[in-house]
């Protein structure tokens, strides 16, 4: 799997590749992961990426040239049918499943990711090159690294051989095994912590009743702290 980050700041994704997930499924040849710098394709003596918007206003704009000219070559090298997604505040909310289909993407055609600045990109680069604005939350970022991250460490764990246990992901917040919402409590030694003592039925030994208890725990945490999520999916 090819993951190609277009970046202003590639430093930062680098320092990234080094760490925890990202890090083991690098080292373990399950992506390679390289950025491309729209810098590096501007084609004036200072590099010029960005302009003021048309129209008026604050802020800056990032300009079609050269970032058109690092998405061409990112899909130089994935491949020309690689899928690009733009991470913006105006995209559609990124949830688990979502990370979970891009993950079967990325296994197919690749992925190219685009990271913006300033104000944005330009318009036109966005109808031409994109195939999908994605929003990591209803909040604005001063650039679109930290979403990129936080989308490349979804993807991965949906990655067979990136975690450490085949299940974990499948056990995570909002996947099947809790229905779409919220995982169960969990407990580790010690048995009693100031007084708390795990409770009996993970001490049982008996996997149906542990199962059971867990499925109901995660329901009891979902309507308590994300109600919306039983309105969403009784809807």
């Amino acid at each position: 799997m090819k993951l190609a980050l277009i970046t202003l700041f590639p430093d930062v994704i680098e320092s990234f590749k080094d760490y925890g997930v990202t890090g083991r499924a690098v080292a373990e040849k399950k992506i390679d992961l390289q950025c491309f710098n729209p810098r590096d394709y501007a084609t004036d003596k200072h590099r010029t990426v960005d302009d003021r918007p048309y129209g008026g206003g604050p802020g800056m704009v990032m300009r079609c040239e050269p970032l058109t000219a690092a998405v061409q070559m990112a899909k130089s090298w994935t491949e020309e049918n690689a899928r690009v997604v733009y991470l913006s505040p105006q995209g559609k909310r990124l949830v688990q499943v979502r990370t979970q289909e891009l993950a079967e993407i990325a296994e197919e055609q690749n992925l190219i990711l685009i990271a913006g600045r300033y104000e944005g990109i330009d318009q036109r680069a966005i109808d031409n090159l994109v195939d999908e604005e994605i929003s990591i939350g209803d909040y604005v970022l001063s650039g679109g690294e930290l979403p990129a991250l936080v989308l490349i460490d979804a993807i991965l764990r949906h990655v067979p051989g990136v975690l450490g246990h085949a299940e974990s992901a499948g056990q995570d917040s909002f996947s099947e095994s809790t229905e779409g919402g919220l995982d169960w409590p969990h407990y580790t030694r010690p048995e009693v912590f100031e007084g708390q003592a795990v409770p009996d039925v993970l001490l049982s030994g008996d996997h149906k009743k542990i199962e059971k208890w867990r499925s109901q725990q995660a329901k009891t945490k979902t309507r308590k702290m994300r109600p919306d999520l039983i309105l969403n999916r009784q809807n």
